[in-house]
């Protein structure tokens, strides 16, 4: 199955507004920092391809995901949910009930507010462990941390304390990695978000 370079690559499955937005920084800096490739829809702007043949894509080359299904309020704008994160959970699934046997290989994460509130939105997938995060960074951080560990071959990942600690550090850093490129730390595109990781994570050498 295909990833990003030598480093597993992991699909992200969540919102992504400005409401969730630390959340959404946290789960690319997690991916990261333990040494797996962040993917999403974010990383392509193609004008010339459909956005559900890019998910697709991006699902089909990805062996792990990271789904969180906790949006489920109406929209202030139109008051109707978004229902874009359990269609591609549900695409993912997909992909590994019916795909040939590299698909079948693949495991995710899905994670809500509440550990068993989704079965008042979501019963069809009752009996899966979904975990919670509370709308918590750090347990965004020590979830997903403890996901890829075990899908780690078996390498050691730093824990979810030190991650959420690396983390930390990275945001107090990330406004002058920002400048000394031109960048706007707070309009961050996915892959200019990446970028700005993975060059903390060389300098700091972790």
């Amino acid at each position: 199955m295909a990833s990003a370079g030598a480093n597993p690559a992991v699909f992200i499955n969540c919102p992504f507004d400005d409401e969730y937005r630390q959340l959404f920084q946290a789960m690319v800096f997690t991916i990261q920092r333990c040494g797996f490739a962040p993917r999403c829809a974010l990383e392509l702007v193609d004008g010339a391809g459909t956005r559900i043949d890019k998910i697709l894509n991006i699902i089909r080359e990805c062996p792990l995901g990271v789904h969180d299904i906790s949006r489920t309020e109406p929209d202030a704008v139109n008051g109707l949910p978004r229902f874009n994160m359990p269609f591609e959970l549900g695409l993912f699934l997909g992909a590994q009930r019916f795909g040939n046997q590299q698909q079948r290989s693949k495991r995710c994460l899905i994670l809500d507010r509440e550990r068993h509130r989704y079965q008042k939105f979501l019963s069809d997938i009752a009996g899966q462990d979904i975990s919670s995060h509370n709308t918590s960074v750090a347990d965004i951080i020590e979830k997903l941390r403890d996901f890829l560990r075990t899908h780690s071959g078996g390498r050691l990942l730093p824990s979810g304390a030190k991650v959420a600690e690396d983390y930390a550090a990275f945001e107090a850093r990330k406004p002058a990695l920002c400048a000394a490129i031109d960048l706007n730390p707070s309009k961050l595109s996915f892959v200019d978000l990446s970028y700005v990781i993975a060059t903390y994570l060389l300098e700091v050498a972790v």
